[in-house]
């Protein structure tokens, strides 16, 4: 199996008892007891009455060193050693190539592991669910201690799996800024998972990104620490439930926060390059959503990062996820590797002269388990032998692992049920989907009111472009049992209403297959045959909807050397721009759809187009929501997660940039070509200034900040209030503006509502000159408006 894909199903479990690092080892059984001696019924580690500390301090003193070490590992690519030729699970092969028990074992919806879909079909919800109820019953009845297997799989945006309900992408969830509806979603994808049997899940991603060269953006929620904080509260606490849980009820699964951190600025944008970042921006920008996840939930696994930061891998960093992440945030559950990179520190870090010696510093920096192989891990046993590695750190990485099994609920019912699979696919989540496609489109621009379309009169339209006809689910994706394409949406909205002419005008890449290593652009010169013959289709329609952007590999993760997603142009690929010009020069009012999962630089387009929707990777139902916003049906409301850049010289380009920063170019210019938090609608709203429930506030306390949103349009529509902070004079340089507090509402026709966002003492903070954490009394100028660029002022006082 090619270890090449060092991504796909990054790695995670956590768990955590009340067994620390600096508790003295539970007494331990010898490699050489008795293998056969199985433990009493009555053991206390299976009284489930027990508090979970001591089930968990039971068990561990009943473990050998082999079957401590084969709970912090996982198998993936050699699952096809332990199945039989129809790729279903065969216990005898299990029992001879893990005879101490297997801890996890990854992706059960797959036949034979790092494989596309394409290629090895999933298995289907009735076999998966058999697949793991075999596993379980191997491991409850036939291993010496009963320990059942802790199953994970990717639900990025919906259950990565066969016939599960997709969502969209990451990036467009964001855009929606809607904490609720991402809260709703994520509870949908646990209980579609949950239904296959398995409870633990590898999202949700809070890397703020702020390199769109970076293919993995797609995955994010964009570049402001606030907003993916927020957007990441509310996806773990969708997977796992509110309040701080920590204990599964029906229907949830635990979560992985990954990945810890600074991945979303590499160096040159290349996924896993160094993140040249000082210890100041880690705090301020790359660490609050960490933070904010960890000590505002239940979370139970953290997973670290590919990239270094000062010469130190994340997987080696002791700072990083001993003295923050368990020290200062007081983290309790498990840290678990990202897929194949442990190993990496030997093959692309060289900080390790073999996978012992990265297995090693591995544990020595907190890493609990290894995902999704064995390969650095099974080196541990040989090296607690040989007094290399103490038996306490085993230990605490095997109890932190045993817990969450135990917080499942795995000991007690470790087996799925066919007749939980009414939920999967249901209506309600396919509504679900429709709506949050919907919900997370943004209008960039509406030159002349040229969106809505009407279907009012008798009319032509043509529908054009190389993503006009297929469904782009983006990274880490599904098979949903359907999917809608913009032209199926636009066909089925529109009957017999007006006249639908379809063509490709270009193709993207050969072959669309996420997986494939291998990236083809299509053929030039058979493209402008297409464009010909979408010139020949559009030349009689009254209006043309041009589908561009992205296919799944033209941005994507680049998770190995022979598998790229990055790009150093942000510019269409192919001939897109060709394609464009071509439906411009025939005079028609020109609709642009943006279809992809970067925000790609198109300032012609931007600047020629009637017209521009951003649909990002709208999930399975983007067609029917594609539909009902062309046609009015929806009033679009979404805003940008990210800044639109002009092009890669302006890199990095972010808003909230240092005083210092964009000071100007000669023959170009330092704006964006749209900023962050933007997004139009087919009404208007006025915002009022912003009001202060008290011109001043002591250090440490909060205020109230009140806006009047009025609908001044004619259609019903959504606006996004948004408060921004600036230190008008500190002690160390601060960001221009900073998001603090935003909210979507709801508005008919001539409404007024007056919002009120609280600013506690944490919008306040800063890290100073000494980096330490504090409120400096001062002038702050707080800031609302429906996006960042455009904002009103007022000024409150700070004081001692």
């Amino acid at each position: 199996m090619r270890k090449a894909w060092v991504a796909l199903l990054l790695a995670s479990v956590s768990v955590t008892p009340a067994v620390m690092a600096n508790t003295p080892a539970a007494p331990t059984a010898t490699a050489g007891q008795d293998q056969a001696q199985r433990p009493p019924a009555d053991a206390p580690y299976r009284n489930a009455k027990l508090p979970l500390e001591t089930r968990v301090a039971d068990l561990l003193a009943r473990m050998t060193l082999e079957e401590k070490i084969a709970q912090i590992t996982s198998v993936w690519d050699t699952k096809v050693e332990i199945q039989d030729a129809q790729d279903r699970f065969d216990p005898a092969k299990a029992k001879s190539k893990h005879p101490h028990g297997l801890g996890q074992l990854a992706r059960p919806s797959d036949r034979k592991g790092p494989v596309s879909p394409r290629v090895s079909p999933p298995r289907s919800i009735a076999d998966s669910i058999a697949y793991v109820n075999a596993v379980q019953k191997w491991a409850v009845e036939d291993t010496r201690l009963g320990i059942p297997v802790l199953f994970h799989e990717e639900a990025l945006h919906g259950l990565a799996a066969q016939d599960a309900t997709s969502y969209p992408q990451s990036i467009g969830l964001a855009s929606t800024w809607d904490p609720d509806l991402l809260r709703e979603i994520n509870s949908a994808i646990a209980r579609e998972v949950r239904a296959r049997g398995v409870h633990l899940v590898l999202s949700p991603v809070v890397d703020v990104a702020r390199d769109p060269r970076w293919g993995r953006i797609e995955e994010t929620f964009g570049e402001d620490p606030h907003l993916v904080s927020e957007m990441g509260v509310a996806a773990v606490e969708g997977l796992q439930g509110t309040n701080r849980a920590r204990v599964l009820g029906p229907g949830k699964v635990f979560a992985t926060l990954k990945h810890m951190t600074g991945h979303g600025q590499p160096e040159s944008g290349t996924n896993i390059g160094p993140a040249p970042i000082a210890e100041r921006t880690l705090r301020e920008v790359f660490f609050p959503p960490f933070e904010a996840v960890v000590t505002r939930t239940g979370v139970e696994a953290v997973m670290a990062s590919y990239n270094e930061i000062d010469g130190v891998p994340s997987h080696a960093n002791k700072w990083l996820l001993g003295d923050v992440l368990r020290g200062e945030w007081k983290f309790p559950g498990a840290v678990v590797s990202d897929y194949y990179a442990i190993e990496q520190m030997v093959g692309i870090h060289r900080i390790a002269g073999s996978n012992a010696d990265a297995a090693k510093r591995a544990l020595a920096a907190g890493v609990d388990s290894e995902l999704p192989n064995a390969t650095a891990y099974s080196t541990l046993l040989d090296a607690v032998r040989k007094g290399e590695v103490s038996q306490s750190a085993i230990d605490t990485a095997t109890s932190r692992m045993l817990s969450i099994k135990f917080r499942a609920g795995l000991f007690e019912n470790p087996y799925a049920k066919l007749a939980d699979t009414k939920i999967n696919h249901s209506p309600e989540s396919v509504a679900l989907a429709r709506t949050a496609a919907a919900k997370s489109f943004v209008l960039l621009k509406n030159e002349g009111a040229a969106l809505p379309l009407s279907l009012d009169t008798q009319q032509t339209i043509a529908v054009i472009g190389p993503n006009s006809d297929v469904a782009r689910l983006g990274g880490y994706y599904g098979i949903p049992p359907e999917t809608v394409t913009p032209l199926q949406g636009i066909r089925a909205l529109v009957g017999d209403k007006a006249k639908i002419v379809h063509a490709e005008g270009v193709k993207i890449t050969e072959d669309d297959d996420w997986w494939a290593d291998e990236v083809k652009l299509a053929d030039p010169t058979e493209n402008r045959k297409r464009i010909a013959q979408a010139v020949e289709a559009a030349r009689g329609a009254d209006t043309i909807l041009l589908f561009i952007g992205d296919t799944e590999q033209t941005s994507r993760e680049a998770w190995a050397d022979a598998h790229l997603g990055d790009r150093a142009s942000l510019d269409l690929v192919g001939e897109q721009q060709e394609l464009f010009d071509a439906m411009k020069a025939l005079g028609k009012k020109l609709v642009v759809v943006l279809v992809n999962g970067r925000p790609p630089s198109y300032p012609k387009i931007a600047e020629q187009a009637d017209a521009i929707l951003e649909t990002w990777y709208g999930g399975e139902q983007q067609g029917h929501a594609i539909a009902d916003t062309l046609f009015g049906r929806v009033n679009p409301g979404g805003k940008l997660p990210v800044t639109v850049a002009r092009h890669v010289g302006q890199l990095p380009m972010v808003y909230n940039v240092k005083p210092s920063a964009q000071r100007g170019y000669l023959f170009d210019t330092t704006k964006p070509l749209y900023p962050f938090g933007y997004g139009l609608s087919y009404t208007r709203f006025t915002l009022s200034a912003p009001r202060l429930s008290a011109a001043s506030v002591k250090a440490g306390g909060s205020v109230d900040v009140l806006v009047d949103v009025t609908n001044a349009g004619a259609r019903e529509g959504d606006e996004v209030v948004q408060v921004y902070v600036r230190d008008k004079v500190a002690s160390v340089t601060r960001p221009i503006k900073e998001l603090k507090a935003f909210r979507r509402v709801t508005l008919k026709p001539g409404e007024t509502r007056t919002v009120k966002l609280t600013l506690g003492a944490e919008a306040f903070q800063m890290w100073n000159i000494d980096m330490k954490r504090v409120i400096e009394p001062g002038e702050f100028e707080i800031m609302t408006g429906a996006d960042s660029a455009t904002l009103q002022t007022v000024t409150l006082a700070v004081t001692p």
